[in-house]
C-alpha cells in the first residue's frame, strides 16, 4: 500500500491507520481530481481505502492525481455524475460528493451544467447510496448563505440568497442538493453529512480560476496588478485544504448528520490577503480596483462551535504558513523562482495606500 504524507496531518493518520474498521473498503469520489477531491483521495489511500474517483475534468485537472496512478488501489474515471453512474461504482459504502465549479469564474460559464450537476448529480448518488447502503457525504458552501445578515454564520441561518442571481447556478444548486439529502434522510433514512465548506485554499487551485489567493499569488508573481473588486474591505475566512479535508473525515467517521460548518473562523479582508501575499512573494505589484461583482458577500466568516463540539475539529495551519506553501506551488507551475522573503508585521493602513 502506498502512503502520502504531505499533510499536516499525516502523523495523526499513522496511529489511527490500525484502528480503521473498514480500511479496505471501496470509497467513491466525485470530482476526485479537483483541487479539494484530489487531497481527499490522498488522505483516503494513507488510509488504506480503495478509491474510485470520478470527475469530468470540466476543472479537474487529471495532473492533480497522477501521483496515484500507479497505486492498484486508486482509479481516476472520466465520467459526468448528471449522467447514469456506472455499475463499478455500487460497491462503495462511502461516498464523498464533491462534483462541481466552486469557483464564480467557472460556475458562471457554465450556469445550467453547474445545476444538473449539483442537483441532478446528487439525486443520482443519493440513490446509488440508497440501493448500496452507503453513507453519504455532500460537499455543500458557505455560499448557501448567500450574502448573510447574520454575522459569524451559523449552521441555523437560513441565509439571504438571490435565487435569480448570476451565482445562484450555484448557490441555489447546493441548496437544493442540501434539501434533497434530507430529504432522503427523512423519509428513507438514508445516512447522510452535509458539510458547509468556506474559503478553502493551497496547492492545486488553478491559475486563473477566479478565487481571491490563487488570483493574488499569480499576479503577484507574475508581477501583474492584484485585483481587488470594490474597497477590498469585504471579508474572508481562509481555511487550508489539509484542515478542511481532515475536517470531511472528521465528519463522515462521526455519523453526524450536520450540517456542519467547515471553515477557519480568523477573519480578513481583502486587502489584508493582498498585503500578505504581496510581502511574502516580495513582489512589486500594484492593486487594481474594479467594481465589485453582483450578489459578493460583504463579510463571510464561520461559526465553527458544531465542529469544534462535534468533531473536535478546528484549523491547525496558520495563513501565513499556509500562503507559503501556495505560494511555493504556484512558482512551480508558473515555472518561475522568486527570492524568498521574510513575512513582516501587517500594517492596516498599508495595503490601503498601495491601492490609492
Amino acid at each position: 500500500m502506498r502512503t502520502f504524507s504531505s499533510d499536516s496531518h499525516a502523523a495523526a493518520d499513522a496511529t489511527s491507520i490500525a484502528n480503521e474498521r473498514a480500511g479496505s473498503e471501496l470509497v467513491l469520489v466525485p470530482g476526485g481530481a479537483g483541487f479539494v477531491g484530489s487531497h481527499l483521495c490522498d488522505r483516503l489511500r494513507a488510509r488504506g481505502h480503495r478509491v474510485l474517483a470520478l470527475d469530468d475534468l470540466s476543472t479537474g485537472d487529471r495532473r492533480h492525481v497522477a501521483h496515484l496512478q500507479s497505486d492498484p488501489g486508486f482509479e481516476l474515471r472520466e465520467h459526468d455524475i448528471a449522467h447514469v453512474l456506472p455499475d463499478d461504482a455500487y460497491p462503495a459504502m462511502r461516498i464523498f460528493n464533491l462534483a462541481c465549479p466552486a469557483s464564480p469564474a467557472h460556475y458562471q460559464r457554465a450556469p445550467v451544467q453547474t445545476t444538473l450537476t449539483s442537483v441532478l448529480g446528487a439525486w443520482r448518488l443519493l440513490e446509488m447510496a440508497q440501493r448500496s447502503g452507503a453513507h453519504l457525504l455532500q460537499a455543500s458552501t458557505s455560499e448557501v448563505y448567500g450574502d448573510p445578515l447574520v454575522h459569524p454564520q451559523t449552521e441555523a441561518y437560513w441565509g439571504h440568497a438571490n435565487p435569480i442571481g448570476e451565482r445562484s447556478c450555484y448557490d441555489e444548486g447546493k441548496r437544493c442538493a442540501e434539501a434533497m439529502c434530507f430529504a432522503y434522510w427523512r423519509e428513507r433514512r438514508l445516512p447522510i453529512r452535509v458539510a458547509r465548506i468556506f474559503n478553502t485554499y493551497g496547492p492545486r487551485l488553478r491559475p486563473g480560476d477566479g478565487r481571491v489567493v490563487s488570483n493574488f499569488i499569480v499576479q503577484a508573481l507574475r508581477g501583474e496588478p492584484l485585483t481587488v473588486y470594490g474597497h477590498g474591505q469585504q471579508t474572508r475566512s481562509f481555511c487550508y485544504v489539509d484542515d478542511t479535508v481532515e475536517g470531511l473525515l472528521r465528519l463522515m467517521d462521526a455519523g453526524e448528520t450536520g450540517p456542519v460548518n467547515i471553515g477557519n473562523p480568523r477573519e480578513h479582508t481583502v486587502l489584508e490577503l493582498a498585503e500578505r501575499v504581496l510581502q511574502l512573494t516580495g513582489s512589486r505589484s500594484r492593486l487594481e480596483r474594479r467594481p465589485l461583482p453582483a450578489d459578493d458577500p460583504q463579510r463571510r466568516c464561520p461559526d465553527i462551535g458544531t465542529a469544534r463540539r462535534l468533531l473536535g475539529w478546528e484549523p491547525r495551519v496558520a495563513l501565513d504558513d499556509g500562503l507559503r506553501r501556495t505560494i511555493d506551488y504556484f512558482r512551480g507551475v508558473l515555472g518561475l523562482s522568486m527570492p524568498r522573503t521574510v513575512l513582516a508585521p501587517v500594517r492596516a493602513d498599508s495595503a490601503a495606500r498601495a491601492a490609492a
